[in-house]
């Protein structure tokens, strides 16, 4: 039934579009944007949960998406964000992805910027000091250990060459792009490091958007009939992901082909990798933008088959294709396995799919996200608990794709984001005030990457906004109960990328991965945050290592970040 659904309703689109009805590259009379849909009454308004923080702190950083006069497509998807630990002194640094004009010389753009913690809310501009200046056209970045050396290495993908820089563990980062052979050219997007062969070393995955370039670049129209944006089914040329397998001695090769990487294209924006099968091999899950999303299930062979339509997410319980952005996993009803969120275009649902055992059902509108979040533009986001109430909340960052009637600010494209707090398990409401701040944000967000940047036990958020400054969002909400974080490193004293965290929490088994790359063109805190409500001590703490060995490591009062190292704990019999 889903599928002859979905073959009715691709025909309803095709015959639509082959009346005009799909097309952007002519102008159209100026329609009214729909009144938006009844929303859930949202809960009470409360104290705000964030505060923004980013005034004399050291950030400087303000976006330059290079628009000068004509819409380039780069222009609009850009803007990488990563917080994570650089210098190994236990606070997150952060990385902003930069981009100037897409035609200059890249010694004419300005350069990416790294940020170091000094510990006391304030950051330090190091990025000369660094080496990570990279002045490509950039998108995204990844961040893992792929040297096994205990320091985290960067990743940054680009529209043009992508640059992997090493890190010697003192703050200073090296260019070894050509050496590692993943320099590769063309539009880059999303991107993370993982272990797709269990081989004990971190293989590296791309996501292309468009066969695009400058000289072949169209004008489009937008629904005012003005010149804008296009969307990327006008040009037709959706590219291939790339999969690159450590070799161990600091090179990599591109394995994609091996890995079949190439039987389905799309237009890649979000990564994210997980067991979506519990099989015991990560798969990877990409959101794509206006086609199909893709569900990569790990054969064990090095060889991927893209199994999204069947497992029940390459498209909504309508068989509808959406814009797919950014995307989150995390197991939100506690019945130990994956659960996905993809966020969409304005007048389009999240997609929020159940793991029900490796297939998929679509709960968006039971889960309270059909509504809400349908009139805006969705790109960053994730399930944190902000309030450690014990239930995930979510976070979202948006901001337009083309112009509207009406606008939020001087920036036609500027939205406010939205928080929604968790009610129960996979069930959500607004949050008010909008955002969680006091006063009202509007920009064009981007990347949002999500981490404990204070270290006082709760998850903060650093939003890149197109064209403007960056957002600071320091957790303050009133808390609902207590907290615990894990730190989990392998033999190497390296973040154990897609280790499992399982423990008793009261009544309730609940499990966390160690996980940096979700969200969108991000890299996360890969420490593993718990709300535990009124729960003070944790129980059978519990690791699952990527090569499906467990340690136990005991019992552990509440409120405390802890470090967990492979082999310090006890085998359960």
């Amino acid at each position: 039934m889903r599928l002859m659904r979905f073959l009715i309703c691709h025909t309803l689109i095709c015959v639509i579009c082959l009346a005009g009805g799909c097309s952007k590259n002519t102008p159209e009379s100026p329609e009214p944007d729909p009144a938006p849909s009844p929303v859930m009454e949202p809960s009470p308004a409360e104290a705000p949960w964030f505060v923004r923080h980013d005034d004399n702190n050291g950030i400087d950083f303000v976006h330059d998406s290079g628009h000068i006069e004509r819409h380039l497509m780069p222009e609009m998807a850009c803007g990488g964000v990563a917080l994570f630990d650089m210098d190994n002194d236990g606070d997150l640094d952060a990385y902003l992805i930069q981009n100037g004009y897409i035609s200059a010389e890249p010694g004419q753009r300005p350069p990416n910027q790294l940020y170091r913690n000094r510990g006391d809310g304030t950051f330090e501009n190091v990025t000369e000091s660094s080496g990570t200046g990279d002045r490509g056209f950039g998108m995204g970045v990844a961040c893992g250990d792929y040297d096994q050396d205990g320091d985290i290495d960067l990743y940054i993908t680009n529209f043009g060459r992508n640059v992997l820089y090493q890190n010697d563990g003192t703050g200073h980062f090296t260019d070894v792009t050509a050496a590692a052979g993943v320099g590769h050219e063309g539009w880059n997007t999303g991107a993370g490091f993982f272990d797709y062969d269990l081989d004990g070393d971190l293989d590296l995955f791309v996501c292309q958007y468009l066969f695009w370039s400058v000289s072949t670049e169209i004008d489009c129209y937008n629904s005012l009939g003005v010149l804008d944006y296009c969307s990327p089914k006008n040009y037709k040329t959706p590219a291939p992901d790339l999969i690159y397998r450590n070799n161990g001695d600091g090179t990599f090769t591109d394995v994609s082909a091996e890995a079949r990487l190439g039987t389905s294209l799309g237009t890649g924006l979000g990564f994210v990798a997980g067991d979506f099968n519990n099989d015991g091999w990560l798969d990877v899950f990409i959101a794509n933008d206006q086609m199909k999303d893709h569900l990569w299930i790990n054969q064990k062979d090095g060889s991927f088959v893209n199994d999204a339509l069947l497992a029940g997410c390459a498209v909504d319980q309508d068989g509808i294709e959406k814009a797919g952005m950014g995307v989150t996993i995390a197991d939100i009803d506690d019945d130990g396995d994956l659960d996905l969120l993809v966020c969409n275009l304005n007048h389009e649902s999240d997609s929020l799919y159940r793991n029900d055992g490796g297939y998929f059902t679509d709960i968006t509108s039971q889960a309270g996200l059909g509504a809400v979040s349908r009139i805006f533009t969705r790109f960053g986001m994730a399930w944190h608990d902000f309030n450690h109430d014990g239930l995930l909340d979510l976070y979202q960052a948006n901001g337009r794709v083309e112009r509207k009637a009406k606008s939020f600010s001087d920036d036609p494209y500027a939205e406010p984001n939205l928080l929604f707090r968790g009610i129960a398990p996979a069930k959500f409401t607004e949050q008010l005030p909008r955002g969680g701040t006091a006063e009202m944000l509007y920009g064009t967000s981007r990347g949002a990457a999500f981490g404990d940047i204070d270290n006082d036990g709760d998850i903060d958020i650093l939003v890149l906004n197109r064209d403007d400054h960056v957002y600071l969002l320091i957790n303050e909400a009133p808390k609902q109960g207590n907290w615990i974080m894990f730190r989990v490193l392998n033999r190497h004293g390296s973040d154990a990328l897609n280790a499992i965290v399982s423990m008793q929490v009261g009544e309730r088994k609940v499990r966390g991965d160690v996980r940096a790359a979700y969200s969108y063109l991000a890299s996360n805190d890969p420490r593993v945050h718990f709300g535990l409500g009124n729960t003070q001590k944790v129980s059978n703490v519990t690791i699952t290592w990527l090569d499906g060995t467990k340690e136990s490591f005991g019992d552990f009062d509440a409120d405390q970040i802890v470090e967990l190292r492979r082999g310090q704990g006890e085998i359960p019999p």
